[in-house]
C-alpha cells in the first residue's frame, strides 16, 4: 500500500516518529477516500500516546503554526494546501443524556472500534516497520467495494452513544451513492429520538452537505424512511401524502419537491437555490382545500410559504441574512415564471417579473425549470419551449428597459423640488405612477421621459411646477 502514501509529508512524519519512537498512522476519510480515489486534503493522524506532543514536534519539524485544542485532546497544522490533525488513540464511554463521550487513552485497536463506519475504520501504517500497511479489522475495503455503509460494531450501541451518526450514515450514502447495511436502517429507526440531544447546528451541517450531494433526494428519503425527518424537519415531512375526495387526488408534494431539488441539482451547487426548491411548496399542507367540482387547490402556497422561511431558517440554525431573503424572495415568486410560460406573455408581465426579481432573475427561472415534474412528455416540452420564450422576452425587455436591480429615474426628492413640496401623500402617488407607467410601457425607463410624465401627473393632482431658476 506504499504507493498510496507517495505525498512527502508522509515520509517526514514516518522519520519523525521513529525518531521519537512514536507509533502513528494515517486513519478515516483520508484513508477512505484514496481508495475511493477522491482527492482529499484533509489528513488524520493517529498518535499511540501523546497526540499533542507528537503534533507540536511536527509543528517543530515543518516550520508551521500549531493549533491546540487540549478540550479534545487534539492539534492541527497546516502544510501546504494540506490540514493534518493529530489525535491521540482513544477509548470511549458514554452517557445516556450527551453524545459527549467519556475518553481515555487507548490502542488503535480501541480507536478503530470507536469509529463510526467500517470505511472510516481503516488505518495505513506510517512507521518504517510498518510503512503502507493496511489495518482493516473491519472489512472496511469490503464495504467500499460493495458500496455499503455499516457500523464496526453493533449499529444500535453506535448509534445510541452517538446520535450524530445517524445523519453521518445517511450523509455519506447520500455522497457516495452507497446503501446502509439493514441492521443498521433498523438500529437507526430504533434510536431517531435520540437525535434530540445532538444541537441544531451540528443537525443542520449534516442536513447542508446531504443537500449538496449530486442526488439530494436519497438522503432525504432515507431520512423521512426512519423517522429522524419527521424529528428535525417536521414542516418537510407534512408535505408526505396524498388525499383522495370524489376520486380526485392531487400530487404526493413531498416526492415532487425531492424531484425538483434533483432537478435544480443537475444545474447548480448553489445551497441556498437548493433550499428555495425545497422550501417552494413549504406551505402545501396549510393551504391545501378540496374544492367541490374542481378538486384541489394550494391558494396563497407562495405567499405562506415566504411568511414561514425565516421561522424555519431560525429553527434549523440557518442565517438569518441575505441568504435568508434570497430563499423567501424565490419561495415568493416561484409560481411568476410558470404562469407567464403558460399565457401569451406580454412585455409587460416581464417587466413586472424583472422588477419584483431583479437580479435572482436567473436562479427563479432554474428553479421554475426544475419545479416542471410532470411525466407527461408532451406537456414537458410544452413547458420548455415556453420558459424558453419567457427567457427571451427577459432579455430583451432587460436588454431595452434596464430593469433588473431596477431604481426610479425620478427620487422623491426630485418630486418635491419640481413642485415645491413637502414630503407627503402626493409625492408617493407621483413615484408610484411613475414605476407603473415604466412597467406597463407607457413610457421609458429614462429620466428624460419620466420628469415630463411627472409635471403631467403633478399638474392633474393640481400641483404647480416650479419654473425653472
Amino acid at each position: 500500500m506504499k504507493e498510496y502514501l507517495q505525498h512527502p509529508i508522509f515520509e517526514k512524519l514516518s522519520k519523525l516518529a521513529d525518531e521519537s519512537q512514536t507509533e502513528i498512522y494515517v486513519i478515516g476519510g483520508f484513508v477512505r477516500d484514496l481508495f475511493l480515489n477522491r482527492p482529499s486534503k484533509d489528513i488524520d493522524i493517529l498518535v499511540i500516546g501523546n497526540g499533542i506532543k507528537f503534533a507540536e514536534a511536527a509543528g517543530k519539524l515543518l516550520h508551521t503554526k500549531v493549533s491546540v485544542f487540549k478540550n479534545f485532546g487534539t492539534a492541527q497544522l497546516k502544510h501546504g494546501d494540506l490540514e493534518i490533525e493529530f489525535v491521540g488513540a482513544r477509548k470511549e464511554s458514554y452517557r445516556s443524556e450527551s453524545r459527549k463521550p467519556i475518553v481515555e487513552n487507548g490502542s488503535l485497536e480501541d480507536d478503530q472500534k470507536r469509529r463510526d463506519f467500517s470505511i472510516n475504520a481503516m488505518a495505513l501504517g506510517l512507521n518504517i516497520s510498518n510503512f503502507g500497511t493496511l489495518l482493516d479489522p473491519f472489512d472496511g475495503v469490503k464495504d467500499l467495494d460493495n458500496k455499503l455503509i455499516r457500523t464496526p460494531l453493533n449499529p444500535t450501541e453506535t448509534f445510541s452513544d452517538d446520535p450524530l451518526r445517524m445523519l453521518r450514515a445517511i450523509r455519506f450514502a447520500t455522497q457516495l451513492n452507497f446503501t446502509i447495511h439493514d441492521d443498521a436502517i433498523d438500529a437507526i429507526k430504533k434510536n431517531c429520538e435520540r437525535i434530540k440531544i445532538v444541537s441544531p447546528e451540528r443537525i443542520t451541517d449534516e442536513l447542508n452537505k446531504i443537500i449538496l450531494a449530486t442526488k439530494p433526494s436519497t438522503g432525504f428519503i432515507y431520512l423521512f424512511d426512519t423517522g429522524l425527518l419527521h424529528l428535525i424537519f417536521p414542516q418537510m415531512s407534512d408535505l408526505y401524502g396524498v388525499d383522495i375526495v370524489e376520486g380526485k387526488g392531487h400530487k404526493d408534494n413531498f416526492y415532487h419537491t425531492l424531484q425538483v431539488l434533483d432537478n435544480l441539482a443537475e444545474n447548480t451547487n448553489d445551497l441556498w437555490l437548493r433550499w428555495a426548491a425545497i422550501l417552494h411548496d413549504i406551505a402545501k399542507p396549510a393551504t391545501k382545500r378540496f374544492e367541490p367540482g374542481h378538486g384541489w387547490t394550494f391558494h396563497g402556497h407562495e405567499d405562506r410559504g415566504a411568511r414561514m422561511v425565516p421561522k424555519i431558517f431560525a429553527q434549523l440554525k440557518l442565517p438569518l441574512n441575505e441568504k435568508m431573503k434570497l430563499v423567501q424572495k424565490l419561495v415568493q415568486l416561484h409560481l411568476r415564471p410558470i404562469v407567464l410560460a403558460q399565457d401569451v406573455v406580454t412585455d409587460s408581465a416581464v417587466r413586472r417579473l424583472l422588477f419584483e426579481a431583479g437580479e435572482e432573475i436567473d436562479s427563479l427561472m432554474l428553479l421554475c425549470n426544475a419545479d416542471v415534474t410532470t411525466k407527461n412528455e408532451y406537456k414537458v416540452k410544452k413547458y420548455r419551449r415556453n420558459f424558453d420564450l419567457v427567457k427571451q422576452k427577459l432579455k430583451d425587455v432587460e436588454e431595452s428597459d434596464q430593469l433588473r436591480n431596477w431604481q426610479p429615474p425620478i427620487s422623491g426628492e426630485d418630486i418635491m423640488h419640481a413642485f415645491n413640496l413637502s414630503a407627503g401623500k402626493n409625492v408617493g402617488i407621483i413615484k408610484n405612477q411613475i414605476r407603473e407607467a415604466i412597467l406597463e410601457g407607457e413610457i421609458k425607463n429614462s429620466r428624460e421621459e419620466a420628469y415630463a410624465f411627472m409635471i403631467e401627473k403633478g399638474k392633474i393632482l393640481g400641483l404647480i411646477p416650479v419654473e425653472p431658476s
